[in-house]
Order: C-alpha cells, then sequence, then structure tokens
C-alpha cells in the first residue's frame, strides 16, 4: 500500500511539474539598471518567441525546467531556467563600448570563438533553423535526381524554423557589433586622435566602422580611416550626431 502511495504521489508530481504557469517578468541593462524593450524572449521547449513591451516586462506561460533566452541588438544572449520563481529576471550586458569601464571583458577571447560557443549552447536552435539541406540528390530506394528535404522543407516553412532563425539573426547582428569592438577599441582611437574621453566617445558613435569593413581592413588601413574621420570631426564635430532619445 505505501509503494502504492508512492507512485501515485510520484505521477502527481510529475504531472504537475510539467503543467504551464503565466509568469510575468522584466529585462534589465545589467550596468545601469534601467529597463530594456524589444528583447526577444525564445522558449527552447516550446520553440515559440515573442517581444517584451516598451516598459522592458513580459508574461509568458511557462512550465518548471523551461529554458527562456533572451536577446536584444547591443546586448550579449542571455539564459534563465524557470523554477518556481514569483517573476524572471533578466541582466543583459551590453556588448557596445562603455568608456567609463576601466578594463573590457572578453578581449583575450575573439568574438568567432565566442560564436562558436553560443553555437555550441544552442545548438537545437540552428539545427531546427538551418534550411541547408533542402534539396536533396538521390533517394533512399536507390533511384537517381533530385528531391526535397522533408527535415529542411519542415525547419523553412514552420512557425519553429521562422522563430529559430530569427533569434540566429540577433545572435548574428550581436556577434558583427562585437567584431568592430574588439578592433576599433577607445585605446586605439584615442593613441591616434589624442581626443579627451568626452569627444572620444562623441567621435566613435558619429564614425563607426563596418563591419565588412573591419573583416578586411589592415591595422594600417584601421588607422588610416581614424585619421581621416578625424580631420573630418575637426571640421564639423557634429555633422553624424545623432539627436538625443525622446522619452516615451
Amino acid at each position: 500500500m505505501k509503494r502504492l502511495l508512492s507512485v501515485i504521489l510520484l505521477f502527481s508530481c510529475l504531472k504537475l511539474s510539467g503543467q504551464e504557469r503565466t509568469v510575468e517578468g522584466i529585462v534589465f541593462d545589467r550596468d545601469s539598471k534601467q529597463r530594456i524593450s524589444r528583447v526577444y524572449i525564445y522558449n527552447l521547449r516550446k520553440h515559440t518567441g515573442f517581444y517584451n513591451n516598451i516598459k522592458g516586462e513580459f508574461s509568458t506561460k511557462v512550465a518548471a525546467g523551461d529554458t527562456l533566452i533572451a536577446a536584444a541588438e547591443g546586448y550579449r544572449v542571455d539564459t534563465l531556467t524557470v523554477r518556481s520563481q514569483a517573476a524572471l529576471l533578466f541582466y543583459l550586458k551590453q556588448t557596445s563600448i562603455h568608456l567609463r569601464e576601466v578594463t573590457v571583458t572578453d578581449t583575450a577571447r575573439h568574438p568567432r570563438e565566442r560564436l562558436k560557443q553560443i553555437k555550441r549552447d544552442y545548438k537545437d536552435i540552428y539545427r531546427r533553423g538551418d534550411p541547408q539541406d533542402l534539396l536533396t540528390i538521390g533517394g533512399g530506394n536507390g533511384a537517381g535526381g533530385a528531391g526535397l528535404g522533408i527535415d529542411a522543407l519542415y525547419s523553412l516553412l514552420s512557425k519553429e524554423g521562422k522563430n529559430a532563425r530569427y533569434l540566429q539573426e540577433i545572435i548574428e547582428r550581436d556577434y558583427r557589433e562585437m567584431m568592430i569592438n574588439y578592433r576599433y577599441t577607445k585605446s586605439l582611437v584615442k593613441n591616434v586622435t589624442g581626443l579627451p574621453d568626452d569627444k572620444l566617445e562623441d567621435f566613435m558613435q558619429q564614425y563607426r566602422p563596418s563591419y565588412y569593413f573591419i573583416l578586411e581592413a589592415s591595422d594600417y588601413s584601421l588607422i588610416s580611416f581614424i585619421r581621416d574621420c578625424y580631420k573630418q570631426y575637426l571640421k564639423d564635430p557634429s555633422a553624424y550626431r545623432l539627436p538625443p532619445l525622446k522619452s516615451p
């Protein structure tokens, strides 16, 4: 009888653990503690995604053990495992330049290595969103010719595949920003221009090299780019300055 009760209790616990509940959450900037909007929240179990609102808040149905991924342009991807929390809180780290920081974390680790690690950590997302085997050659019964790969076709057309590819796009954009930051550094620009910190930040925001330029440019080409931009900056310090953001 005791064994029967134990089995029933265990079964009930397993059933409850798989039940979904609605939970609310907020996404913060790790350094400023300000709320972040336009963050893409992705559930690894359900392979569904959505954006949080302009207040940085979100609400979603989850089950215990679910893994949620938060991704936003300009921030590192972060994960959170659902337990029994009353609220889910994400604290995202910016990938952009912070002039107040004395040291920059992960500078010794190349962005390509970090991207490889992300692909290993989220391999199921890349598998679901990859339609590269859409066209297959030959058939399983020995017949020749070309055919459509069913798994790849599903990845291409399914909602899960589209959600996975969208998350991949955000990760790829962040990787490109990290590649630029890896070479276009505060110390390099300051050595070339001699600008003080307040003007250095303004200059680097206005004159930021593209990802494709960074991939191809030698150290000499990058320094020449900075010098040419500095000459333009001296002529008109506000030529490419963005207007301040308006409060919502």
